[in-house]
């Protein structure tokens, strides 16, 4: 799958989506028999499993709620909720089996309430109670679910149902005690949605039927509008409900890296036509880059206007270029980026792989927390991200491959490494590999939580 995306191995919206049962967009609705003074958001999720599985209760996050972990195949629905449990757990899966849950009752004009989180407060560089963690590529090919609910989907049909896209990214949610989760997506989805003739082929990645080549090409590069991804603001709005305050990533590619596909025709190793238009035709190169961040700052405004808590701007493949490259051709167009979400009031995460001699000027760029891959020690990230940063990372995903008492003395360093920064969110240095046992992902994220918990303000 593609290394660029998140998952795929990871606004004002003018868009009034409808949910799949008729109801009016911005509602939620509760699946039940009798009314109740309680929000839909702060009912106590319960769910019916169609799959052997054992049952877990999970600490670290103390949500308090059941997980379940199963080997292949999970269904799972609401029987009271958000919106989202008046729809399929998953195309074609589960329908509503209970009498209980039969009526959905429309409240309109209300909002998920974002609860405080560990995630939000480490990105923001506040106290606190243990080290958050989530996974790049958390939902994703490691999971035997995710693989059945793909199977006969291509990956970028797949970005556009809103109810697989919630499935997807509720996933690794059931298995692990993650903090947060992140929108099942790719980097490409935007281009596709403008018209460029993207598509991602199985075991190859994106690929452009019509490269970039002049001036001419950049017409292809109209301006994004929230009515081209009305899948992209249903899905976000279905999994805010579903995820009762716990926050939702959302994402899009960076600059560089979409560039780079777009020129390349696909994914490169070295990026060498990328480069040559970076050095040889500068004003179609600045004229490239700056359409491409008109449509990630619209992207990413659509995902937090539909309720994303968070945004994380993946320049998977900036790492290619020099510092001096990087901040002449590429800075103005990331700062730009972010500098558009600041009134959003979310934290921004800025990640690329092979960026350790960049991180200071992607600290930079404008984001709240620099993402970190597995090159660079953490303790060597803050000396290179100027103060005022979060850092997130970095354990390397190839650890989760060894023995467990391995993977257990790693994490710890990480962690110990992530105390000298203002704020830490554990991660990996770059997504899950498919091959990864999803057992070791949640034994890890326990470990991350228990390792890190810190003693509340007067107590010893």
């Amino acid at each position: 799958m593609n290394k660029a995306s998140p998952h795929a191995e990871q606004p004002h919206s003018g868009h009034s989506p409808s949910w799949a049962s008729g109801q009016p967009a911005g509602s939620a609705c509760i699946c039940s028999n009798s009314r109740s003074s309680l929000h839909p958001v702060q009912y106590l999720v319960r769910w019916v499993i169609v799959a052997t599985s054992s049952v877990r209760r999970n600490p670290g996050t103390g949500v308090g709620r059941n997980r379940v972990a199963a080997d292949s195949g999970m269904a799972s629905q609401r029987f009271v909720g958000s919106a989202a449990a008046c729809l399929y757990a998953a195309p074609g899966r589960l329908r509503e089996t209970s009498p209980d849950a039969r009526r959905c009752e429309t409240i309109r004009d209300v909002t998920a309430r974002q609860a405080e989180s560990a995630f939000l407060q480490a990105c923001r560089r506040e106290p606190v109670p243990y080290t958050p963690v989530w996974y790049m590529r958390q939902a994703g090919r490691s999971l035997p679910e995710y693989r059945k609910v793909r199977q006969g989907v291509s990956m970028l049909d797949s970005c556009t149902r809103p109810e697989v896209i919630t499935e997807i990214t509720m996933q690794p949610l059931r298995r692990y005690d993650v903090d947060a989760a992140i929108l099942f997506s790719d980097i490409v989805v935007p281009l596709r949605a403008v018209g460029i003739d993207v598509d991602i082929e199985p075991g190859v990645g994106p690929v452009v039927d019509t490269p970039v080549r002049g001036p001419a090409d950049l017409g292809r590069l109209r301006a994004l509008e929230p009515g081209d991804v009305p899948y992209v603001t249903e899905a976000v709005q279905l999994l805010v409900a579903e995820l009762n305050g716990r926050p939702l990533i959302g994402f899009a590619g960076g600059p560089f890296t979409l560039a780079s596909y777009l020129v390349e025709g696909g994914p490169s190793k070295n990026h060498d036509r990328t480069k040559a238009l970076m050095y040889g035709d500068p004003e179609l190169w600045h004229a490239l880059l700056g359409r491409l961040a008109e449509i990630t700052i619209s992207f990413l405004h659509i995902q937090v206007t539909a309720g994303a808590s968070a945004v994380q701007l993946f320049d998977s493949w900036v790492g290619a270029v020099s510092p001096d490259d990087y901040r002449h051709a590429i800075l103005p167009h990331t700062s730009r980026i972010f500098a558009a979400l600041g009134s959003a009031g979310v934290p921004r995460i800025h990640f690329g792989v092979g960026t350790g001699e960049l991180l200071g000027l992607m600290g930079e760029a404008g984001a709240d927390v620099v993402g970190v891959d597995w090159r660079i020690p953490l303790d060597e990230a803050v000396r290179r991200v100027e103060p005022g940063k979060a850092l997130q990372g970095n354990l390397d995903p190839a650890v989760l491959l060894a023995p467990w008492e391995v993977i257990e003395q790693r994490a710890r360093e990480v962690l110990v490494r992530g105390r000298t920064a203002e704020g830490h969110v554990f991660n990996l240095g770059h997504g899950v590999l498919p091959e990864t046992d999803p057992g070791v992902l949640a034994r890890l994220t326990d470990l991350v939580h228990a390792e890190s918990i810190r003693p509340k303000p007067g107590r010893p």
